[in-house]
């Protein structure tokens, strides 16, 4: 008896009927385009990055000093993510060897990938380049290199400070993208 009424109370205590929450994520208010450029003197090269953006003098890599002294990074302060960019000089480094080597960098991402794209470009100043797109939880999913084939080459890989999601990290992963793709096409070289 006692259990029956217990029964009976667990069953009609509660009037409301079960709604299954969805997943969210948090609304992102993104900043107006503009840009302003970075050519500062020293420096080999040139381009155009986003007001939001602030440009640092990257001077260690992994503890070590940096090959050169034109090592930067792009840094997103609002979405916590960075746009790191490695210069190198052709002719202390071979071209094929700086190239096989962005290859190896994407790549390590194919554990975590569902796609790897890669398309060559030439930009509105005669630089070519690659541009990757690497689908799927990865921990950057836009990379390029920019060069001359002679004397210079120039590696970007936007990583974010976050766990890799690619659902969640997506929207921002497409503003930024839109900013990549305006310093590729102001990208020049100085020297």
């Amino acid at each position: 008896m006692v259990y029956g009424l217990l029964t009976i109370f667990i069953l009609t205590a509660c009037n409301s009927s079960f709604t299954p929450k969805p997943n969210g994520y948090f609304k992102i208010d993104f900043p107006e385009k503009a840009y302003k450029k970075f050519d500062t003197t020293g420096y080999p090269y040139a381009f155009e990055y986003p007001v939001y953006a602030n440009v640092v003098k990257d001077s260690t890599f992994f503890g070590d000093a940096t090959e050169n002294p034109w090592w930067i990074n792009i840094e997103f302060p609002q979405f916590n993510g960075r746009i790191y960019i490695s210069y190198k000089e052709i002719g202390t480094n071979r071209f094929d060897t700086l190239v096989k080597h962005a290859f190896v960098l994407t790549g390590k991402h194919s554990a975590k990938a569902y796609s790897i794209d890669d398309s060559l470009m030439v930009t509105p100043n005669g630089i070519s380049g690659m541009f990757f797109s690497v689908g799927g939880d990865v921990a950057t999913a836009n990379q390029f290199y920019l060069t001359d084939s002679t004397r210079h080459f120039l590696r970007g890989a936007m990583y974010f400070d976050a766990t890799p999601n690619a659902d969640s990290l997506g929207i921002v992963n497409a503003f930024i993208l839109q900013d990549m793709r305006h310093l590729i096409n102001s990208f020049r070289w100085k020297k």
